[in-house]
């Protein structure tokens, strides 16, 4: 009940603002109290409360503000940058912070070394998956919503290209196992600079078919897209075990959960106030022509993303198989309900913690 109140005190809180405000008679606090806010990892929510949401043209360019009627004394030119490039910098800052907290303060905890997408790091409206694995494990994470694994792996080191290896080393020492998300933009999500859909070029137009999965997709750029993944996966597998001291280092990869485009219901109760409610999925659906109206159409446009999303796992199942120390954490089916989703491909805080759970029992398995 407490968690489930949270969820509605802040998504209200971000989305009607100084009304919200006025019912709940919060204390107002200067402009300087709230960059300290922005910047505490454990006064996320509290954050949050005191901020307004705008949305920007894509599902990462939302940006984050004071609310003027519950913080005082914000600069006349204060800069307003979209949360992509922000709020993946107050996160990185928070969590480095929080992590050398941890290494001094909590030195039982098992050191982890993150590098992912919007998965492992989703700027400040959602506590994903390293949120919450915190309370147990010190994570030193290097990851960026919108990012991909293209330019995780291949990308200059400005903007983060291979930093993962920079930080292994740094924490070769006592580092206990690697986590990479990379997937999520290359197959349901968007392209970070351009907006474009990942989904679209991967499925046909609906021909009519409400019953056939498979004539729907692309074989041909689905695989290509596989092999792309497959070939930066491995070369993040090589670059690892082949570093001195690192051999044995387990890696944990996942490969999501299944996502609901929108609509999947005739009441589909997702309503996002960082994106559109069919940003990443409905929106490619809708342009080939896939219906909504019944529910057998919109069960056809999930059975779909499904397909893939299986397609993915085979993938990574493949690369466990062929090397060792690789362990793939199987999200199907850990945010089940519409419910635990806060947009298409995101879940709440409380979706995510299910998916954590999920993590949780493979960190146990790997690290014995």
């Amino acid at each position: 009940m407490i968690s489930q109140f949270n969820f509605v005190y802040n998504a209200l809180s971000l989305k009607y603002g100084h009304q919200f405000a006025r019912l709940f008679q919060m204390d107002k606090i200067s402009y300087d109290t709230y960059v300290s806010l922005s910047a505490n990892r454990n006064r996320r929510k509290e954050f949050r409360a005191y901020s307004n949401v705008i949305p920007g043209e894509n599902g990462f360019d939302f940006r984050i503000v004071p609310n003027p009627e519950l913080v005082v004394d914000i600069p006349d030119d204060i800069q307003l940058e979209n949360a992509m490039q922000a709020g993946n910098g107050i996160e990185r800052t928070a969590r480095r912070l929080s992590f050398n907290l941890d290494r001094i303060f909590s030195r039982h905890k098992p050191v982890l070394v993150a590098e992912g997408d919007s998965w492992f790091q989703f700027p400040i409206l959602i506590d994903e998956i390293v949120d919450h694995l915190s309370s147990k494990y010190a994570i030193l994470s290097l990851a960026a919503a919108g990012d991909t694994a293209e330019n995780m792996v291949d990308g200059p080191e400005q903007s983060g290209g291979r930093e993962y290896m920079t930080n292994l080393r740094q924490q070769k020492d006592v580092v206990r196992a690697f986590l990479f998300s990379a997937a999520g933009n290359d197959v349901i999500g968007e392209d970070p600079v351009t907006g474009k859909s990942a989904l679209f070029d991967i499925i046909n137009e609906f021909n009519g078919d409400e019953t056939n999965i498979d004539v729907h997709i692309n074989a041909a750029v689905l695989s290509s897209r596989l092999d792309a993944l497959r070939l930066a996966y491995t070369r993040v597998i090589n670059d690892v075990h082949n570093e001195p001291g690192l051999q044995t280092l387990p890696i944990i990869v996942h490969g999501y959960d299944y996502t609901f485009p929108y609509p999947h219901v005739s009441n589909d109760p997702r309503n996002p106030i960082h994106a559109a409610n069919n940003e990443w999925l409905g929106q490619p659906l809708d342009r080939r022509q896939f219906p909504t109206a019944t529910q057998a159409q919109r069960d056809l446009r999930r059975k779909i993303v499904i397909r893939l999303i299986d397609h993915l796992y085979d993938m990574l199942h493949s690369l466990a198989d062929t090397h060792d120390n690789v362990w793939v954490v199987d999200c199907r089916g850990a945010m089940n309900d519409i419910t635990d989703w806060v947009d298409e491909i995101h879940g709440t805080d409380e979706g995510f913690g299910k998916v954590a759970q999920r993590f949780h029992a493979t960190l146990n398995a790997a690290l014995v």
